[in-house]
């Protein structure tokens, strides 16, 4: 269990919203490493591991056409992942994962090659979405350094989308909740 994933979970909970994620090369790794933290069952609706491109489409409704255009890796793959695992799962806050581990390349992109992406609820302030964010990443390593880097980048967007969506208000209530200053 990561520091990060225990800091999503805990901003969840006090923030009294929940979460869903899509995976394709992760292969389900963000959903354990969430399930990992105690008391994750408050937060954690559950996940799509949709490894497979038609399945994307098919459970995530990630739009066809685009999957035929450029394929799997791409970023507006992983936004509509992470909006479709929101929906399908009834969640305020999807992310999701889609990219190449290797050890070849995946439709024309090079492995390393990562898109993580974070969906969440409408700010009142703006009107914009709360997540609704993207992330390319160019990874080295070999195939389980580049999942893993992975599963840490996208908790750490959804970290920072989180903290930044909370108010002084509920930092404060967060703060002395656990015991800060």
């Amino acid at each position: 269990m990561s520091s990060t994933a225990t800091d999503v979970v805990r901003l969840l909970t006090v923030k009294r919203r929940t979460l869903a994620v899509a995976e394709s090369l992760t292969g389900g790794l963000v959903g354990a490493e969430i399930t990992s933290v105690p008391g994750a069952s408050k937060v954690f609706r559950g996940s799509v591991t949709a490894y497979a491109t038609e399945l994307k489409h098919e459970l995530l409704g990630v739009d066809a056409t685009l999957l035929a255009a450029r394929g799997a890796v791409d970023p507006q793959v992983a936004a509509q992942m992470a909006a479709g695992a929101r929906k399908v799962l009834g969640a305020d806050w999807g992310i999701a994962t889609t990219g190449v581990a290797g050890p070849d390349p995946q439709d024309g992109q090079a492995v390393g090659t990562v898109f993580v992406a974070v969906d969440g609820p409408l700010r009142a302030d703006s009107g914009s979405a709360g997540g609704g964010k993207v992330k390319g990443l160019r990874l080295n390593g070999d195939r389980e350094e580049i999942r893993r880097e992975s599963v840490r980048s996208v908790l750490a967007l959804l970290l920072e989308e989180l903290a930044g969506e909370q108010t002084g208000n509920e930092r404060a209530q967060d703060t002395e909740r656990n015991g800060g200053f």
